[in-house]
């Protein structure tokens, strides 16, 4: 499974942005999908998993409110809405494809990684 994210991008705080993660094979939506995020210096950091059907979803407390992850079973895609952002949300966004079909936040559940989109909230 190749996975590509996209959608980051510079924008300022309060703004939005809509991160897609495209997978290869359909074989992936049978799986859950999650997004994490590092930021220079720190750890990486679980932010938002969806199970196979969408009917799971989990979110850290920090983006809660904020973020939306969804995904189209039909376009292998998987979606993160993200708004009201903060500048420290500024950081490289990866989506990873689970090893089962319901997630969890232990990034190394993780069987398959995108290469990540910088997002960046400054003024």
């Amino acid at each position: 499974v190749q996975l590509q994210a996209s959608g980051g991008g510079l924008v300022q705080p309060g703004g939005s942005l809509r991160l897609s993660c495209a997978a290869s094979r359909r074989t992936s939506s049978n799986n859950a999908v999650g997004w994490f995020r590092q930021a220079p210096g720190k750890e990486r950091e679980f932010v938002a998993h969806i199970s196979w059907n969408g009917g799971t979803r989990d979110y850290v407390d920090s983006v809660k409110d904020r973020f939306t992850i969804s995904r189209d079973k039909g376009k292998n895609t998987v979606y993160l809405q993200m708004n009201s952002l903060k500048p420290e949300d500024t950081a490289v966004y990866y989506c990873a494809v689970h090893r089962s079909s319901f997630g969890s936040r232990w990034y190394k559940d993780y069987a398959f990684w995108g290469k990540g989109t910088q997002v960046t909230v400054s003024s």
